[in-house]
Parts: structure tokens; C-alpha cells; sequence
């Protein structure tokens, strides 16, 4: 029910165009509107199509990462400058619509390092909303000062410390800027999360997967379908025709299986070739609806999927593209609900087997039972808000 208990308040959010990157906290803002806050949301137009419906006002701020044709540098330091020359080019931005109409309170995505200076040089309250995993107590040594050890390391965190010396925020030290908040809901299941145990969970709280409660409508299972598979690659890493041929070698004429598959807006489905009656070729899916009444998923392991994976408790083969899905797709299978295959690897032999192997074992099943309830235990989109309105002064 919607809180009565504190006044209306104005909560920003700002976010970076990446749709993976917006989309896990927008039922948390829908919520909040819905509470009856003032919510502003500062991103790119690109992806108004996805914040307006939510209610929240977009605050237009131009990005200039590649989010449009994914074309991220391989090189982790480069990636890491174009981060930081988006937040140097955003804050401008930013202050412009906020410094005459502060918010009372900050949301900000892990990309969104603008937003941080923001709250802080107006000394606000903020609040990160992560949609993936958040640094551990040993996060440092295992993976940033790997980081810092690269080529290009240096001249990136001497220009980090420049921007954040004259930028107005009260943090200057570039690690504590860009190291763990003060204060951030992890918007991921907990059994999703690396070294869980070594989380401060008086910094991070795990709310699960938020999604609207209306998101399992908008998809019909055929009647005559036995079983369903969803293969999706998400949104980013969908140029992968010769991966979807094989997939439609493997489960095309698969007995009483009904097939799903989204291939993105990069892949043309004339490089397919002839499509099997029994599969569903689209450019775009209601992916979490079609999960509810799905017996198996094909994914990428972006962590978005595997959230909306383990809600549905249905068994993933996971095939990484790029970054964290690789140790996403490791933990999926520590998990047990999980196969891993990597692309190379993914011939029609290998998915139908691991289909085969994972839809007929009864501990799989079973573990996928437990995880789903895990997963919605955590609270989800009423927990996160709840949290957020505790922030507000």
C-alpha cells in the first residue's frame, strides 16, 4: 500500500542510457510516484520511451557513452574513461536543473557518477541503486588494485582526482569517490552476489529483483505447447546470427517444445534462414512474461536475466557475451540451475544436451523451487521503496 506516513517529497534519479541500466529500478520509481512523490528522472531522451510511463518527469541530460551501437572499448581502463568523461560532460548538465530545484533526496545508478557530486556539493542525501553486485570487504585486493596495475591506470586516476578537486563534491579521494557508498539497495538476489558474507550490510541492503506487478501478463503459452523455451541475449550483445542458426538446429524440431527466440535489433533474420512452425522469431519479447509460463531459458546472464530467471525458477543454459556474465553464468551453475556454454562452444549437440540434462533433473528442479522463493523473499519493489522513504529528511 502506498506509504501516508511522510510528506511528498521530491526524489531524483539519475541513470545512464543503458537499458540494462534502467530498467531494474523503474518499478521502484513508479512506486514512489505512486506514493505520491515528485519524482524527476535525469537521463538520456533515448530512453524516454522507457522512463515516462512510469510517471516520473525526465530530466534531459545528454550521454555520451555507446550505448547505441555497444561499441564499448575492450580495454577495461578505456571503458573506464568514458564513464568519467560522461559524468564530466552530464554535471553541467545536471546543476542546471537542479541547483534552482534541489531534490530531497538523490538516487543514482553505479554509472552515474555525476549524481554523487551533485548531492554532495548540495550536501543531500543519496542513495545508490545497483543492478548488479557491489564490492565486498576485500573487493580492493581482488579486483581493483588488478585495475590499478593496468597501463593507462595512472594518467586515468590523475584526471579522475582533477575533475573531482574542482567538481564540488565533498569526496575528493578518487577510491572512496568510486569505491563502496555510504549507503546503496542492491537491486540483485543475494545468491547472486560474489563473497555475500563479506557484504557490509550496514552499507548494502538486497531487495531482489524489482519488477511491476503487472510484468507476468502480455504473453499466451500456446495450447498445444508441452513445454516452453525462452532464448533471449538481452539487449546489448544480440549480433549472433550463427548462434541462433544453431539454436534453431537444436530446438526447432524439438518434440512438445515451444520456442521463443528474441534476436535483438542488430541481427537480421534473413541470415537465419528458414524458421521451424514451432519457433517465434521477434526483435523484442515481454521476456519476464513469457519466463512465467516457461520451462527453460537460454540466456546471456546478464544479471538482469538471471534475476528475472531465478524469479521464474526455471533452469538456464547460460551463454556469456561480455563483462560480469561470465561470473554470472559461473555462479548460475555453483547454484544448480544452471549449464554454462560458451559461444564458441554453443553447437546444436551441446544446447540440446544441456536442455535434455537440465529440464529431466529432479535436484535442478528442486533448487530452482528453493531459489525462487529465496529470490521473492527478499522484498522486492515495496522493500526498496520502503528503504528509500527512510531516507528522506
Amino acid at each position: 500500500m502506498p506509504s501516508t506516513s511522510r510528506r511528498r517529497a521530491h526524489i531524483a534519479m539519475a541513470g545512464i542510457p543503458a537499458v540494462s541500466h534502467v530498467l531494474p529500478s523503474l518499478d521502484i520509481i513508479r512506486e514512489l510516484v505512486a506514493r505520491g512523490h515528485r519524482v524527476t528522472y535525469a537521463n538520456d531522451p533515448a530512453v524516454s520511451a522507457l522512463i515516462e510511463p512510469t510517471g516520473a518527469e525526465l530530466v534531459p541530460c545528454t550521454s555520451g557513452l555507446p550505448v547505441a551501437d555497444n561499441d564499448w572499448p575492450a580495454d577495461p581502463i578505456a571503458a573506464m574513461g568514458l564513464f568519467l568523461d560522461d559524468a564530466v560532460q552530464a554535471l553541467p548538465q545536471l546543476r542546471a536543473a537542479y541547483d534552482d530545484d534541489p531534490a530531497d533526496l538523490y538516487l543514482y545508478d553505479i554509472g552515474a557518477y555525476a549524481a554523487r557530486a551533485l548531492a554532495e556539493s548540495q550536501d543531500r542525501p543519496l542513495l545508490q541503486l545497483s543492478p548488479t553486485f557491489v564490492a565486498w570487504d576485500g573487493y580492493d585486493q581482488d579486483v581493483a588494485a588488478q585495475l590499478r596495475q593496468l597501463p593507462g591506470a595512472d594518467a586515468y586516476r590523475e584526471r579522475f582526482a582533477r575533475w573531482l578537486s574542482g567538481c564540488g563534491a565533498s569526496t575528493t579521494d578518487v577510491d572512496a569517490f568510486s569505491g563502496p557508498p555510504a549507503r546503496a539497495l542492491a537491486l540483485i538476489s543475494r545468491a547472486m552476489q560474489p563473497h555475500a558474507e563479506k557484504v557490509d550490510s550496514r552499507r548494502v541492503t538486497f531487495v531482489g529483483p524489482c519488477f511491476d506487478a503487472d510484468g507476468d501478463g502480455g504473453w499466451t503459452r500456446p495450447e498445444d505447447a508441452e513445454n516452453v523455451l525462452l532464448i533471449s541475449l538481452g539487449s546489448a550483445y544480440t549480433r549472433q546470427p550463427e548462434f541462433y542458426r544453431q539454436c534453431l538446429a537444436a530446438f526447432g524440431d524439438l518434440p512438445g517444445w515451444h520456442v521463443v527466440l528474441q534476436i535483438g535489433s542488430y541481427t537480421d533474420p534473413r541470415e537465419l534462414g528458414s524458421i521451424p512452425p514451432h519457433v517465434d522469431m521477434h526483435s523484442w519479447v515481454p521476456q519476464r512474461a513469457i519466463l512465467a509460463q516457461a520451462d527453460a531459458f537460454v540466456t546471456h546472464a546478464g544479471m538482469g536475466g538471471c534475476g528475472e530467471g531465478l524469479l521464474a525458477g526455471v533452469p538456464m543454459i547460460a551463454v556469456p557475451q561480455a563483462a560480469e556474465q561470465f561470473m554470472n553464468a559461473d555462479r548460475l551453475v555453483e547454484l544448480g540451475v544452471a549449464r554454462r556454454i560458451d559461444t564458441a562452444d554453443a553447437t546444436a549437440g551441446a544446447l540440446r544436451a544441456a536442455l535434455e540434462e537440465l529440464t529431466t533433473d529432479p535436484d535442478v528442479a528442486r533448487r530452482s523451487a528453493q531459489l525462487r522463493a529465496g529470490a521473492r523473499a527478499e522484498g522486492g519493489t515495496q522493500r526498496a521503496a520502503d528503504l528509500v522513504e527512510s531516507m528522506l529528511p
